[in-house]
């Protein structure tokens, strides 16, 4: 498996992960694809305000410390989204 595969495969599970958490916190039964998508966009959402804002988390693990930013992106997302419907 090449590099550029497993981070693909690494990014849509921590898609998948954000998205889960972030409805359960939010309130939102999207479904599988729903959570995938949710926690992608969440990635990149938690991921710009991460860098704009200047945060680092410093946890050791950077799964867990991109695991947590995507969720709170997630959230800010699915908060939007409920907003708008």
């Amino acid at each position: 498996m090449s590099e550029q595969t497993r981070s693909f495969l690494v990014w849509i599970v921590i898609g998948l992960i954000a998205g889960w958490l972030a409805s359960l916190i939010v309130g939102s039964g999207a479904g599988l694809i729903g959570y995938i998508i949710a926690g992608l966009i969440g990635s990149v959402v938690g991921g710009f305000l991460a860098q704009q804002l200047k945060i680092r988390l410093n946890l050791g693990n950077q799964f867990l410390e991109q695991l947590i930013v995507s969720v709170v992106g997630a959230i800010i997302v699915l908060i939007i989204a409920r907003i708008i419907t």
